[in-house]
């Protein structure tokens, strides 16, 4: 187990000794005057699935929008494929492979989905998707092509805004609460894609109330508690130890 506190500020660990296509190194985020984030390090390598876990209110989705730029840090660095983005504006830092899935889905309501998906494509230094292959993961997408977003089910939802993120051609990409809301089934596909993308070599940070499904796919976790890490460490470690599990999470 690796506490907050043993993380180097300059240079998060990644654990075997990979190098990190993302390291956060003590960010410190607001909004207006208060503060939410409390010198929050940590890195994910390559390919590696990172869960980031903790109660409403701890901090995980501003996480998620100080990498993006959106919310961004006063203080401390992010650096993604060796490059300091920190300061980045939010599409520099999109186009550089950095893809996200958020929990409301924030798709365009009025268009069509092949609409959705055809305006997410472009270039990155990482491989491109086809909608071909996206089709393949989500079979059902094929038969919602001519609706409009906003007559999708939250499910159907689901598939479209992750089928736009790989379009994206991402490294990494960012999933918000991926299970919320979703029938058994649904969840099982976002999970089997999350599990497609680590063997494709690419990234995922997963944030998740329902601790059980990040850490089904997760290499590592880290728990956020009132925008301070708790605990991080491999996944396997909290998803074995019942009583950790119980002091973290209470679940």
């Amino acid at each position: 187990m690796t506490v907050a506190a043993a993380l180097p500020r300059s240079e998060p660990a990644v654990a075997g000794g990979a190098e990190a296509l993302l390291a956060c190194e003590g960010i410190h985020t607001f909004y207006g005057e208060t503060q939410v984030l409390f010198d929050v390090s940590f890195a994910v390598a390559p390919g590696a699935v990172f869960a980031l876990l903790g109660p409403n209110g701890a901090g995980k989705t501003t996480t998620l929008r100080s990498i993006l730029g959106l919310t961004r840090p006063k203080r401390g660095r992010i650096r993604f494929g060796g490059a300091d983005v920190t300061h980045w504006p939010t599409h520099r830092i999109a186009r550089a492979g950095i893809a996200w899935v958020p929990d409301d889905r924030r798709l365009c309501p009025t268009l069509t989905v092949a609409k959705n998906l055809s305006i997410a494509q472009k270039r990155t230094r990482f491989r491109p998707w086809s909608l071909k292959e996206t089709c393949e993961i989500f079979s059902a997408l094929d038969h919602l092509m001519h609706r409009e977003a906003e007559n999708l089910s939250g499910g159907e939802m689901q598939m479209v805004a992750i089928s736009r993120a790989l379009l994206g051609a991402p490294g990494l990409v960012l999933l918000d609460e991926p299970s919320q809301g979703l029938a058994p089934k649904i969840v099982a596909d976002v999970l089997a894609t999350i599990r497609r993308l680590k063997d494709e070599g690419i990234a995922a940070i997963v944030v998740e109330q329902n601790a059980d499904v990040a850490l089904s796919v997760a290499d590592h976790a880290a728990v956020l508690d009132r925008g301070r890490i708790a605990w991080s460490g491999p996944a396997a470690e909290l998803r074995d130890d019942r009583a950790l599990r119980r002091k973290l999470l209470g679940a």
